[in-house]
């Protein structure tokens, strides 16, 4: 009898079913509403698409961040928490480089490269901005993403490698250790304040019904920065031996070492690749946003790990969609909510979306 009373009935509904039924009700009743406000005057519709642009824009930074995340995640079987000061540090040696590049000659380089620290530099003296310096803006990207890498290979070098074998709780709780180094030091060199980092660039105003929506350069480089840099490791992991390589050792490590794939080659190159893309990431943050500080990547980073488990976590295209999904729902919420609960939102979709597909919008497939 206990037995019989155990065993749901073979007309009970699965639950991941229920589950799916009234996420999509969910879903279609807010795509209604949002007609029924379009239709009714009450939502431009210049503000939606604005709403969309945005958080495209800020959706590819998160996914760009978390391909970086991801590739470590799947090659090392551990969640890098120091991963968003991986970001940090290469936006303040990115943003540090392109003032150094803008400023030289008219004033002192350290003050520059430490963005005015004291209130030595401001940004309307410096004029740096995408049209006003692109030069400079190209090389702190470039100085960034290097920065990334090194900071990535560095800490891989001297402190996980030695701990690979202890297991991955370990690895976390050392990476905890190593985030808040990184962040201590962005103090000591930086500061706690915020450091403005443009002036006024160029933008462009799209017609659209009811109005017009502005596209700004700053905006248009990141979106093109972070296509191509998609676009570049989808062909790494497709269309190289390295790409080959990591997809064999995430698939199954020992047999990969068997079959003589230089695994260590493998990894260093996986921190390399992931650490330059946190280093893009944290680039084009600092310029989407206009605005640097210490906190700037920790911040990011519970968002970046919301689209990597969204998306499946250790997949490459898995943390790309749940990236611009994340962007696309903090910003599209605000049509119902203040801003300043959004981010809120993004997570409880992530919820949503674990509660009717476990293993994520990708199924979890490696790389």
């Amino acid at each position: 009898m206990a037995l019989l009373r155990d065993k749901a009935p073979d007309w009970a509904p699965d639950r991941t079913r229920v589950r799916t039924a009234l996420f999509v009700a969910v879903l279609a009743l807010l795509l209604f509403d949002v007609l029924r406000r379009l239709l009714g005057e009450s939502l431009a519709p210049s503000l939606l698409t604005g709403y969309l642009w945005d958080g495209l824009v800020f959706g590819l930074v998160i996914g760009l961040a978390g391909v970086g995340l991801s590739l470590t995640y799947d090659l090392l079987g551990f969640a890098n928490f120091a991963h968003g000061d991986y970001i940090s540090v290469s936006a303040f040696v990115g943003w540090g480089s392109t003032y150094l590049i803008a400023g030289l000659g008219s004033f002192d380089p350290l003050n520059l490269f430490f963005l005015g620290v004291g209130d030595t530099v401001f940004p309307r003296d410096v004029g740096v901005s995408v049209t006003n310096t692109p030069g400079a803006i190209l090389v702190g990207l470039v100085v960034a993403a290097v920065g990334g890498a090194a900071v990535a290979l560095l800490f891989d070098r001297f402190v996980y490698r030695s701990m690979r074998k202890s297991g991955a709780i370990a690895l976390l709780i050392a990476s905890v250790g190593v985030a808040f180094t990184l962040r201590f030091m962005l103090v000591f060199l930086f500061t706690q304040d915020s450091f403005g980092l443009t002036v006024g660039a160029w933008a462009y105003e799209l017609p659209f019904p009811g109005g017009t929506v502005n596209i700004s350069a700053p905006e248009l480089l990141l979106v093109t920065v972070a296509g191509v840099s998609m676009v570049c490791v989808h062909l790494l992991l497709t269309r190289t031996k390295l790409g080959k390589a990591m997809r064999a050792m995430s698939a199954n490590r020992d047999l990969a070492r068997v079959t003589g794939i230089p695994s260590e080659r493998v990894v260093t190159a996986t921190w390399l690749v992931g650490g330059a893309l946190a280093g893009l990431a944290g680039f084009m943050i600092a310029l989407f946003q206009g605005t640097v500080n210490y906190q700037l990547g920790w911040t990011l980073l519970l968002l970046v790990f919301a689209g990597v488990i969204m998306g499946g976590i250790g997949s490459v295209y898995g943390a790309i969609a749940g990236g611009v999904l994340i962007g696309l729902v903090t910003r599209v919420s605000q049509v119902w909510i203040p801003a300043s609960f959004a981010e809120a939102v993004g997570f409880a979709v992530m919820i949503a979306v674990l509660l009717t597909r476990p293993s994520g919008i990708f199924g979890g497939d490696s790389l």
